[in-house]
């Protein structure tokens, strides 16, 4: 079977094909051949031939005549004919066969005819090949087969325009790009990477300038056309390319953007421009994705529906008056007002042709259609919107409607608002590849090329190792093949030739290069062996992938005719292949950077060389610069669409070196990089940078150099740059499965692996769009770029936000990540992107606000109910990320906003709107959500001042809301767990919010405090809740004092006052109670009764729910406690008023006085233990001060209570001691008691001591039991209290008998108040005086009384006892009784320094003539007396010796009738003085007040005391005959004064008597006992002395 080998040739007129060789002896080709004939007489000749080593030879010929071929426009079945050995020739054709031989060949031969074309397109197509042919283009004329269809064979290279055919868009992809003459700012690269560092031209300037004046004044008149064609603005041919152009004045220098921009500035100007007119929106209504957000924001609401209806109807309209043209909205309506717009340039079409004149008059009357009905109808509602779910039309890249609630306007910031008016309505709702019928025909076409032979599936070389006997150089690297044999590979197929490394790179496909190759070279039946090589290819590929064509022919909604029409233009232009291509190409080397230095100066002096097919030029050499500038322009032919630009940048060297060099390798120079761009991926006119690549793997390359490339292609003027065509496709590709096949859900490839990412569409798709790039040239970046446009505008369908990250993050990753190759920077790559730099910026921006403005929403647009949506979230932040890090790595910018605080922000004017939603809709929402009754009339849902029903209820929603936001929210957003928790965000927004209203709330109602206090309360504690739970921790109120207690300050104060009320209240009605019960213990325990305990149970209730407020700020609980230490002294102060004003009643009965002194002392320990609760020595120290008061009031109260139960015990106690003192009297005996008489002593004590021990016994043991102990303390000071008073008064102290000793007392007692102590005394007749015996058992006594009182340390404390004043008093007195006269008078002397004038007034001078000032401190003198004092100490005996002058009286007081005879009598008081002078008298004067007496005494004191124990005593008299005299005055001098003067001059005013303090006054009594004691006498005497009467007083 292996012997044959065959091929098959046909031949017809004198045209040959041949197919490919097949082995085996059933072969089979499956091979379409397509012949034009021009006669019918002759026949088609198959010949069937085996191929051989040297020759080949005939197995046998088919000759069929042409008319017996029948006609069909299907594929048949084919028939079978037997092959013939020899041919029958007639006039040299060859008319038959004969010899038939064994092998049979099935051929389908036919001949197609156009059986059913419409009339309509048939004179189409006629008038379309007439205008072509009146060209007279003879390279276009058309080829007829006879009877055929007659077909535009050259279809891929013409677009049939001119000014009738199709319509003159003046704003069409191309159009403007060949009539103006300004270069437009495509890049297109050859090379999938070669592009990576490109520069857009300044030249955009002008384009945007040429248009822009023109159509300013149209403005005012066509308001609403430019809203209805802002939606459908082609972005054919603007600087940012089309798909999403993302910015207003994207779409390709439609005047109506540029107008827009003369109008009003720039895009900046948006707030001036939203006050500016109504007739310039830059997007009327709502293009956004939610499609009604900003309608309110708006004076007329016209959306987005209207604008699509209007685009409808227009269209139908259009039908009618012109055929099948393309349609298109873009020229401004002000045609018909005459506003033309000029063109600049030689050669431009007119204005506008005829075909263009139709539309605008079918335009123009649509437009007043449907402005009359709109005038009849309701003005604000455009006619056009259809009512129902459904209304009005949305543009194919609308959002879906998310949101079913009004939104509530969000994010505050205006600028956010209005860049996005400005923005996505050109930007998401217009893909003007959609709406441009030219540039789709004509890519469509183009799509059917690159599809139906494709790139990835041409025929690989057939290299073999080859030999080259003459210098050979590579193809793809241009290198020289090295060596003496076997230097490289050769295609045996095609025969080209490269290095063995380079086979891999060679792109060209071998089949189409063969058939290049052999027509070039005229050898036709090889050219005709490929062609039918390649028509095999197309065919199986037709076969194999039919679902590639139909969804190619779906997207661009071509008829099934139409389709098989164009496959078959489609697949002879790929046979024609290059064989009619011809191309001007125009290269501008313009300038490099950042080149290798390569000289030893560390420098280079590079050239560049650019070679197109065999031609090759060179720049002049640019001296010593790494970043040279060239501007040279070149103009090269070329005719072969395989061939490749090569431009190679070279350092010219001049030495030895490089001459050598020269000679190995026509090349001198060093090599410093090249770029190779491929010549079939030009198109239109580029400026671009590409990168310099290296040549073999050893060479050091870096840098780009800048290339501008105009390519003319033949056939091909007005074509749009491949970059446009591709948009075109994939934009178109994405709107058929999205929008038309998917109801607008975008269908997620599923893809695995590092390049998932490229992967935009399901495999067909993916392949169509593949191939086109790999045809063309289109970087895979410039796709994920235009599909990443095209995703934007469905960003917010489910899975998509996922998709967009990972294709930004590698878009970023693209352009960030520098490679070391090149040390452009990323921005500078990115500027030289194709996608165009700016319309990408703005694409991203515009995202970004979109994604801002629906994050803002994120409880809307995500909820947390659905996990779908909770994972788009998520990624909708990992795509701001994306956009952040694109800003920061990409386009460099220096502080992008960051990603975590845009997010943050958005989330705050999320929970902003939706703490305004839930507080408009409380009661409903709440009545939703707890099914409670929802009927409230509505103007009592909101918050109230007659009730707090509203609030309760919002702080459950917010609490809702929190708790959402912290378990489902906070897990999805954790990028950034540093900088944002949700759920921490969530309650320090909604507590803010929720601080302002409630303050707001609490502020109106202390203006009017409608509710109960209660209820402020319970509010109170529902605030404080939600914020220890919620607010209290976080990091903006850690430690920072909250501000919610100050609201409801006034509120707890009002409770607090009430609360006083009740509280009194209360302790009235527990006081009652307990009186009822007469104050009954409460237990046998406690010692008091229970209102004491109901008091503090109630208060401390009171305290317990202000302790519960947890209040903390410290200044409120201040205010709260001191206002409660009122109540709290209020209620105690009233229990002991009550109970001291009803005590003495109580004092009769057995133990109530001491359960009643307990309640007191129960007080006092309630009060400490409530002081301790309200926080001790941490408490406000006023309330402090306040509670510390009372507690010092309530000790006073318990020691007037047990004074006045102490005092209801002195009746008894003073029987008691008088039985006492009887007993005492009994006692006889001596003062010096003998050894042996002690115990009797103690035995006569005791008897004493009975009658009071037999009434203490039985009270203090039921003290004991029932007293508290401190109670009974106090109650045992009392009593010990009364009984040593009882004791002194009775016992010691005697009563006074004699009249002097009665008056003096009595004038005694009344200056020191002791007046009932002496009446006491008076009621005693018989004089008593205690003996020495009697004195030391009264002492035994006191001792015995001390320990019963201490009763082993449960009583009195011994030192409290030791040191109580009414013991000492009582044991001083005892004490006097047993001292000697002189000591007692001694003890007074030197005790009492006071008994004149309060022992003031005395004066003293140096001697009697020296007059002193005016005595002080002396109120009302009787007189004065002067004295001179000596005083002498002798040296040898020590005694001392007093001389005494008085020198006179003054001033004396006195007032009497007869005779006045002054004297002054001086007397020395002191110990000792019973053996000496004591008294001295003056001669008296008459009748002189101011007498002079000049006489000196002298008086011996002795040596045993010093002078401070005598006092002299100076008394001054009225002299009276026979009876007593007066006294004047008195004066005391104590010696002591005078002691270091020595000698002076006194001068002492005269009181009326002598005053003196107890110790004096118990002397007095005691030395009054001592009636037989001369000196006792005589002291008593002179010290109760007292000025006499004044006659007429």
């Amino acid at each position: 079977p292996d012997k044959f080998n065959t091929y098959v040739t046909l031949k017809v007129q004198n045209v040959k094909s041949t197919t490919v060789a097949v082995r085996g002896d059933e072969p089979c080709w499956e091979q379409d051949f397509m012949f034009e004939i021009s006669r019918l007489d002759l026949g088609l000749i198959v010949e069937v031939w085996n191929k051989g080593l040297i020759w080949d030879t005939l197995v046998g010929t088919v000759w069929i005549a042409l008319k017996a071929i029948h006609q069909s426009d299907e594929e048949g079945p084919g028939e079978w004919s037997t092959l013939e050995a020899e041919v029958v020739m007639k006039h040299d054709e060859i008319c038959g066969t004969k010899n038939p031989t064994p092998h049979k060949i099935l051929l389908d031969t036919r001949f197609e005819l156009p059986f059913d074309i419409p009339e309509e397109e048939a004179r189409y197509w006629t008038r379309k090949l007439e205008q072509i042919n009146s060209l007279g283009d003879d390279e276009y004329a058309f080829q007829e087969e006879v009877q055929k269809k007659p077909l535009p064979s050259a279809a891929s290279q013409c677009s049939f325009e001119d000014a009738d055919s199709a319509v003159d868009d003046r704003d069409s992809d191309y159009r403007s790009e060949t009539s103006n003459s300004i270069p437009p700012p495509y890049h297109t690269t050859a090379q999938p990477n070669a592009s990576v560092h490109q520069f857009t031209v300044p030249s955009r300037l002008q384009q945007q300038g040429v248009l822009r004046e023109s159509c300013a004044d149209s403005l005012q008149n066509y308001d609403l056309d430019y809203r209805e064609h802002i939606a459908i603005s082609p972005a054919g041919s603007s600087r940012y390319g089309s798909s999403c152009n993302v910015s207003q004045g994207s779409s390709h220098l439609s005047e109506l953007d540029h107008s827009h921009e003369s109008a009003h500035g720039s895009e900046q100007d948006d707030d001036h421009q939203e006050r500016e007119s109504n007739h310039s929106y830059h997007s009327s209504g709502s293009y956004q994705k939610d499609g009604q957000a900003w309608l309110r924001e708006q004076e007329e609401p016209h959306g987005k529906e209207e604008e699509e209806k209007v685009c409808e109807t227009e269209e139908k309209c259009a039908d009618h008056s012109a055929a099948k043209l393309p349609l298109e909205l873009e020229k401004p309506k002000d045609v018909d007002a005459g506003a033309q717009v000029s063109y600049h340039g030689d050669n431009e079409p007119p204005p506008f042709p005829p075909a263009r004149a139709h539309w605008i008059r079918a335009i123009s009357k649509v437009r007043l259609q449907l402005q009359e009905g709109q005038d009849e109808a309701d003005p604000s509602k455009p006619p056009w919107l259809k009512g129902g779910p459904a209304g009005g039309l949305y543009g194919i890249d609308s959002m879906p409607d998310l949101r079913k609630k009004k939104p509530i306007p969000l994010v505050s910031d205006l600028s956010l608002v209005q860049s996005r008016k400005a923005g996505i309505t050109s930007a998401m709702a217009t893909r003007t590849s959609l709406k441009d019928e030219e540039l789709k025909s004509h890519v469509y076409k183009k799509t059917l090329q690159a599809l139906i032979y494709p790139i990835s599936c041409t025929t690989p070389h057939n290299f073999e190792v080859w030999t080259a006997t003459t210098p050979t150089y590579c193809y793809e690297c241009e290198g020289l093949l090295w060596g003496i044999a076997r230097q490289g590979m050769r295609c045996g197929e095609c025969g080209v030739k490269c290095h063995e490394k380079c086979q891999d790179l060679l792109n060209a496909d071998c089949l189409q290069r063969a058939a290049e190759k052999s027509s070039k070279h005229g050898a036709e039946d090889r050219t005709q062996n490929f062609i039918m090589a390649m028509k095999d290819r197309m065919k199986i590929r037709e076969r194999n992938k039919p679902e590639i064509f139909d969804l190619i022919r779906d997207v661009f909604c071509e008829s099934k005719l139409t389709h098989a029409q164009q496959m078959k233009t489609v697949k002879q232009s790929v046979l024609d292949g290059t064989s009619k291509w011809s191309a001007k190409i125009t290269i501008t080397v313009v300038c490099a950077q950042g080149l290798q230095a390569k000289d030893k100066t560390g420098s280079s002096d590079p050239y560049v060389t650019v070679q197109v097919g065999k031609t090759k030029k060179r720049t002049k050499t640019i001296f010593g610069n790494l970043n040279p500038v060239w501007e040279e322009k070149f103009y090269f032919e070329c005719h072969n669409s395989s061939d490749r630009i090569k431009v190679r940048v070279w350092d010219e060297d001049d030495d030895i070196k490089s001459r050598v060099k020269q000679r190995l390798k026509r090349e001198s120079d060093d090599f410093l990089g090249q770029t190779i761009i491929e010549v079939r991926t030009l198109s239109g006119e580029m400026d671009v940078w590409y990168n310099l690549e290296k040549r073999t793997d050893k060479s050091a390359v870096s840098g780009a150099i800048r290339l501008q490339i105009s390519v003319e292609i033949k056939g091909e003027e007005k074509v749009a740059p491949y970059h446009i065509q591709y948009t075109c496709l994939h934009e178109n590709l994405f709107h058929h499965l999205t929008d038309v096949q998917g109801n607008g859900v975008v269908k997620i490839p599923d893809a695995k692996g590092d390049d998932a990412w490229k992967v935009y569409f399901d495999e067909t798709a993916q392949e169509i769009v593949d191939e086109f790039a790999m045809r063309y040239g289109i970087e895979s970046i410039y796709q994920a770029m235009t599909h990443f446009a095209c995703l934007s505008s469905k960003y917010m369908c489910p899975g998509v936000p996922a998709v967009m990250s990972t294709l930004l993050a590698n878009i970023n990753a693209y352009y960030a990540h520098t490679t070391a190759s090149t040390n452009v920077s990323a921005s500078d790559r990115f500027a030289a992107s194709n996608f165009g730099k700016e319309r990408f910026v703005k694409l991203l921006d515009q995202l970004h606000n979109s994604l801002r403005i629906d994050l803002s929403m994120y409880r809307n647009n995500f909820p947390a109910s659905s996990r779908e949506r909770l994972q788009d979230l998520k990624s909708t932040v990992d795509l701001l990320t994306s956009i952040t890090f694109f800003r920061m790595k990409v386009q460099e910018l220096q502080s992008p906003p960051r990603a975590s605080q845009v997010v943050k922000d958005c989330v705050k004017a999320c929970l902003n709107s939706t703490y305004e939603y839930i507080f408009n809709n409380c009661h409903e929402l709440y009545s939703r959500e707890y099914q409670t009754d929802p009927d409230l009339p509505p103007e009592e849902q909101g918050p109230s001042i007659r009730n707090l029903d509203f609030w309760p209820k919002l702080i459950t929603l917010i609490v809702s809301i929190i708790e959402e936001d912290k378990n489902s929210y906070t897990p999805v957003l954790n990028q950034f767990p540093q900088e944002l928790a949700v759920g921490k965000i969530s309650a320090e927004v909604m507590w803010s919010l929720f601080a302002q209203d409630m303050k707001y709330a609490t502020e109106e109602h202390e203006k009017h405090r409608l509710c109960k206090s209660a209820d402020y309360m319970n509010l109170h504690f529902k605030v404080k809740w939600l914020y220890n739970e919620y607010v209290r921790d976080l990091p903006a109120f850690k430690g920072k004092v909250p501000e919610y207690p100050a609201w409801f300050e006034q509120f707890v104060m009002q409770w607090l006052d009430e609360n006083e009320d009740v509280s009194l209240e209360f302790l009235h009605g527990a006081l009652e109670r307990d009186k009822k019960d007469g104050f009954q213990q409460t237990s046998e325990h406690a010692l008091f009764s229970c209102s004491v305990v109901d008091v503090f149970t109630q208060l401390n209730q009171s305290f317990e729910i202000i302790k519960k407020l947890e209040c903390p700020d410290p200044v409120v609980v201040a205010h709260y406690n001191r206002r409660f230490a009122k109540t709290i002294g209020k209620v105690l102060m009233q229990y002991a008023d009550i109970l001291s004003k009803s005590f003495q009643s109580y004092c009769s009965k057995e133990k109530l006085p001491c359960i009643l002194m307990n309640n007191i002392q129960q007080l006092r320990v309630q009060l400490e233990k409530m002081f301790e609760a309200m926080g001790g020595k941490e408490l406000d120290a006023e309330a402090s001060d306040h509670l510390k008061e009372l507690q010092v009031k309530l000790n006073n109260v318990l020691d007037e209570l047990s004074a006045v139960f102490g005092n209801s015990f002195q009746t008894r106690i003073d029987e008691c001691v008088k039985q006492m003192s009887d007993i005492l009297c009994q006692v006889k005996g001596t003062g010096n008691v003998a050894a042996n008489a002690r115990n009797t002593v103690a035995q006569d004590a005791d008897n004493v001591l009975r009658p009071l021990m037999d009434f203490l016994d039985g009270n203090l043991t039921l003290f004991a039991t029932v007293c508290e102990k401190t109670v009974l303390k106090r109650v045992l000071k009392e009593l010990w209290r009364v009984v040593m008073n009882t004791m002194e008064k009775l016992i010691v102290l005697p009563p006074l008998t004699d009249h002097t000793g009665t008056q003096l007392i009595f004038s005694a007692a009344k200056e020191l108040g002791h007046l009932s102590k002496l009446k006491d005394h008076m009621v005693r007749e018989e004089t008593r005086s205690l003996t020495p015996k009697q004195c030391a058992v009264l002492d035994l006594a006191l001792d015995t009384i001390k320990q019963y009182f201490h009763a082993g340390g449960n009583g009195l404390k011994k030192t409290f006892l030791e040191k109580s004043p009414d013991l000492q008093s009582l044991r001083y007195a005892l004490s006097l009784y047993t001292q000697t006269t002189d000591t007692l008078i001694k003890t007074f002397v030197q005790t009492q320094t006071a008994q004149v004038h309060d022992g003031k007034g005395i004066r003293f001078t140096a001697n009697e003539d020296v007059l002193p000032d005016k005595g002080s401190g002396v109120d009302d003198p009787v007189g004065e007396v002067s004295i001179q004092i000596d005083l002498y100490t002798h040296p040898g005996t020590g005694e001392h010796k007093v001389t005494v002058k008085v020198v006179a009286a003054n001033d004396l007081k006195w007032q009497t009738s007869g005779m006045f005879r002054p004297f002054v009598e001086i007397t020395m008081i002191g110990p000792h003085q019973s053996d000496k002078k004591r008294k001295f008298t003056t001669k008296s004067k008459s009748n002189n007040w101011a007498p002079k007496y000049n006489e000196t005494f002298h008086f011996i004191l002795g040596n045993e005391d010093g002078p401070d124990a005598y006092e002299l005593q100076v008394c001054v008299k009225d002299y009276c005959f026979a009876r007593e005299d007066r006294v004047l005055g008195i004066a005391v001098m104590q010696l002591r004064d005078i002691v270091d003067k020595g000698s002076c001059a006194c001068w002492c005013p005269l009181g009326r008597r002598i005053h003196m303090d107890e110790t004096g006054l118990t002397v007095l009594r005691i030395l009054s006992q001592r009636t037989n004691d001369e000196v006792a006498r005589e002291f008593v005497k002179l010290k109760s002395e007292s000025r006499s009467m004044e006659e007429g007083t």
